[in-house]
């Protein structure tokens, strides 16, 4: 069986409260408060204490605040899974996992369907999911490698594809979106390809109120999304 290894408390009672039945092993290495303890002790799987130098090897070194646990392996989607979906995230290039899951947590919340992770060669979802509290298991995680294949699957499925680029057009511009989307996003440092700019059906960009042209891309994800819905 395969497990992952995932910290934190918020991600641990994310889980709790959604899929418990994930939960095969809890690691505890600091004193909880007994309501808390209590809630550990009511999934009936095997608890045990262990030092903190065992638990910052448990967590490579992350931050576990006292928490790590073992949960049945989480699986990528497949693009097919979400051809008949309406709004769905496409990050081209995106390598940082922390990135990758802030955004994975504003999908989530903003009633996406899926994020799509293309153009990079291997993702690490278990960081992803301990970035977005959890989130990151309720929303299909889709690896698809090549973006110009991708794009033409999207088509084919009726998908308006819009893309976030600095060329593009004020979003608050746009009146309306089509009935399904697929939102592009590039990476912080070198951003979408003319090459696939080029088969988008729309560019949009987020006006600055200053001379400042650049935010963080998991801020722009969660600004973007919410004005395409």
């Amino acid at each position: 069986m395969i497990l992952m290894i995932l910290y934190g408390k918020q991600v641990l009672t994310f889980i709790i409260d959604k899929h418990r039945e994930l939960i095969k092993k809890i690691y505890l290495s600091k004193e909880i408060d007994p309501k808390f303890f209590k809630k550990l002790s009511s999934l009936d799987v095997e608890i045990l204490r262990v030092d903190n130098k065992k638990a910052q090897a448990m967590a490579q070194g992350g931050n576990h605040q006292g928490f790590i646990f073992e949960i049945d392996d989480v699986k990528l989607c497949d693009v097919a899974d979400l051809k008949e979906k309406r709004r769905v995230l496409v990050l081209v290039g995106l390598s940082d996992m922390g990135n990758i899951g802030a955004i994975a947590r504003s999908a989530y919340c903003l009633g996406y369907d899926g994020i799509i992770i293309s153009e990079i060669n291997d993702i690490k979802l278990e960081m992803i999911i301990r970035r977005s509290s959890g989130a990151a298991i309720d929303i299909p995680l889709v690896h698809y490698k090549r973006c110009s294949d991708l794009i033409n699957e999207l088509k084919i499925a009726k998908f308006e594809c819009v893309a976030s680029s600095i060329s593009g057009d004020d979003i608050k511009l746009f009146d309306s979106f089509g009935d399904k989307v697929a939102l592009f996003l590039g990476s912080e440092g070198e951003g979408i390809s003319n090459k696939i700019l080029k088969r988008m059906d729309k560019k949009v960009k987020i006006e600055m109120a200053r001379e400042f042209d650049s935010l963080n891309v998991s801020v722009a994800a969660g600004i973007l999304m919410d004005r395409i819905r």
